[in-house]
């Protein structure tokens, strides 16, 4: 149970609080029911990516984020899997009505950092790139 959240702020006490996450997690052997939203490659707790296909544990997925100008793209082993774009009225009423309801920061910032997320249990990144566009 991990995840890459992009356009992260110092604002808050947690980088969950104001970035996006690209949501990685074990779909078929997590202990605990998941929900769409919290399934690999969605963007957590908001949209999802019922056309993800993810390798089983122990093979390397490949996993692209792209965001330019608000619009986001989320990619999974050569396919788009989840496509959004930030701050229009749809997103914010989606914002408002689940999860990131009381986090004002939540995907408010125009830029930011990126955070590795773990929660405990193992997980690898490699070959990781950054390209600004």
């Amino acid at each position: 149970n991990s995840g890459i959240m992009y356009m992260v702020t110092e604002d808050y006490p947690t980088a969950y609080l104001s970035g996006p996450e690209y949501q990685i997690i074990d779909d078929l052997n997590f202990p605990e029911h998941l929900e769409d939203w919290q399934k690999t490659a969605a963007n957590y707790a908001m949209n999802t990516a019922p056309a993800a296909r993810p390798n089983p544990v122990g093979q390397w997925n490949h996993t692209r984020i792209v965001v330019n100008k608000g619009h986001v793209e989320h990619w999974l082993n050569g396919s788009k899997v989840v496509d959004y774009q930030l701050w229009t009225d749809e997103w914010k009423q989606h914002k408002a009505s689940g999860k990131w309801k009381d986090a004002p920061g939540y995907g408010a910032s125009k830029k930011g950092h990126i955070a590795l997320q773990d929660h405990g249990d193992e997980v690898w990144f490699r070959n990781i790139r950054i390209r600004k566009l």
